[in-house]
């Protein structure tokens, strides 16, 4: 295992502060390159992977939301989110799951547990507010240690966080916000 390896394989046993300095640390190292024509987003490689074209088109719409966008690689037996994401000086780690299908994001919210308590979710496709708003509710309650799911849908952004999701008003102001 590479030595970034061993840092990425370092925060699934890190919480709290120790999390957001490993994060920093890995972000600081020197591996990651500005992409060429871009700002703000950077990589350490893997630009032939075929996940690689939804990767960059979520971190373009994360960069235009004011985020710095770090690539993750992802080192073979080791289970890793796709990004790091940095907002005036508050990092958190990111994984992608792009829906193309309807009745999809509950399935694809449940292969990020164990890789991250942040997901971005890429909505490509038609999808029901009333049906993704449960999908989201119900990664909430069956991952404990979820934090934050990020919704992307066109230019739309929002962000749902555990506290929201509990709320009894979620799925009528979720879904005004997801169909305005």
């Amino acid at each position: 295992m590479s030595d970034f390896a061993e840092e990425l394989n370092k925060l699934h046993f890190l919480t709290g502060a120790d999390f957001i300095a490993q994060l920093k640390m890995i972000v600081a190292r020197g591996e990651f390159h500005l992409l060429q024509g871009e700002t703000a987003i950077y990589s350490v490689g893997g630009e032939q992977s075929e996940d690689y074209r939804n990767l960059l088109n979520a971190a373009k719409k994360a960069v235009e939301l004011g985020y710095r966008v770090f690539i993750l690689p992802n080192p073979q037996g080791i289970r890793t989110a796709d990004f790091i994401f940095e907002q005036r000086g508050i990092f958190k780690m990111f994984d992608l799951k792009t829906i193309q299908g309807r009745a999809s994001a509950a399935n694809r919210l449940l292969e990020s547990v164990g890789q991250t308590k942040h997901v971005l979710l890429n909505i490509r496709c038609s999808y029901e507010a009333r049906v993704l708003a449960a999908d989201i509710k119900q990664y909430f309650e069956s991952y404990g240690e979820a934090q934050e799911v990020l919704v992307l849908k066109g230019r739309k952004t929002i962000s749902v966080k555990r506290q929201w999701s509990e709320s009894p008003d979620f799925f009528a102001t979720f879904r005004r916000q997801y169909e305005k």
